[in-house]
């Protein structure tokens, strides 16, 4: 169990620090994303083949995960984006608004009621994030392109809870992260279009930080996080992985010392999402007691996401 916590806190981590490589790599926001799947998509594919995985999905369900990889490569470039166009820091805090979206979106989704208190609880996020736009204009594309990186990070998940019930979740991660590939591949000469890039191709140092990205924040991450799923539930892995833009912000504070340049503005809005993401915390720790004292059943983890 010991090994398992510490596996699962090395991914979350590996999580947080995409933030910092989105910095340190000196591509755009659209071709950083491209080069990382293309190292990843070869990767898992050559994982899934050693270890014998099963593979063969419904043509439905195929087209269905590609269509939820190019949205999940779509929030993966916004992502950058607002990085290149902030910071880490502010980024990682917008990526954080993700909640609020998810708390008006999946019950439409989902056809079932909205969570009051979950959308209270974004809501929070949001006003952290108005007060940082407010105190620090400077960073306003950069929290603008973040906050729609966080809706469309907010539908993949979503879509994925369906697709789920069919679908293992090695499969699906498998298969999106390809969608998103062949997704972003076919996007791509408009967007360098729009967004002219000085190269096309990576420095030396880039590759470095690409492989980094992909095959430890990626594909190690991935795998650590379902090696800790043997041992943890899925909720304990979901309720961890609130700490990424806390560790991502923790790290760009030591790289980077971007604690530096940011105001109290930021403070008090980091303070605000950091509550809010305690108090969700707290709330479903409260709410799985209740369940498991009500009832002597067992229940199944949830799929990871």
């Amino acid at each position: 169990m010991k090994k398992a916590f510490i596996r699962l806190h090395i991914a979350v981590l590996l999580a947080g620090l995409t933030g910092v490589l989105g910095r340190l790599i000196s591509l755009n926001a659209g071709l950083l994303v491209w080069y990382r799947l293309l190292l990843t998509v070869p990767s898992l594919w050559l994982l899934a083949l050693l270890r014998k995985q099963s593979v063969g999905i419904g043509r439905r369900d195929l087209w269905r995960i590609f269509g939820i990889g190019g949205i999940a490569a779509l929030h993966w470039v916004s992502f950058y984006a607002s990085i290149k166009y902030s910071n880490v820091s502010v980024g990682l805090l917008c990526f954080s608004a993700i909640g609020f979206f998810t708390a008006l979106i999946e019950p439409l989704v989902m056809k079932h009621r909205v969570d009051r208190v979950e959308l209270l609880l974004g809501m929070l996020v949001i006003v952290g994030i108005l007060f940082i736009f407010q105190v620090d204009p400077h960073y306003k594309t950069g929290i603008l392109i973040g906050l729609v990186s966080a809706l469309l990070g907010s539908l993949f998940p979503v879509l994925n809870k369906r697709v789920l019930r069919r679908v293992s979740s090695e499969n699906v991660t498998l298969y999106e992260l390809t969608g998103g590939f062949l997704v972003l591949s076919v996007l791509m000469p408009l967007y360098l279009y729009l967004f002219p890039a000085p190269s096309l191709l990576p420095g030396l140092a880039d590759w470095g930080w690409l492989l980094v990205l992909s095959w430890a924040c990626t594909v190690l991450a991935f795998n650590l996080s379902m090696s800790a799923l043997q041992k943890i539930s899925a909720f304990t892995v979901n309720l961890s992985y609130n700490l990424e833009p806390v560790y991502g912000i923790l790290l760009a504070f030591v790289l980077f010392r971007e604690d530096r340049y940011l105001g109290g503005g930021f403070y008090v809005g980091f303070f605000l999402i950091l509550l809010s993401i305690v108090l969700q915390t707290l709330r479903l720790w409260r709410r799985r007691a209740l369940r498991a004292s009500g009832s002597k059943a067992t229940y199944p983890p949830a799929q990871s996401q």
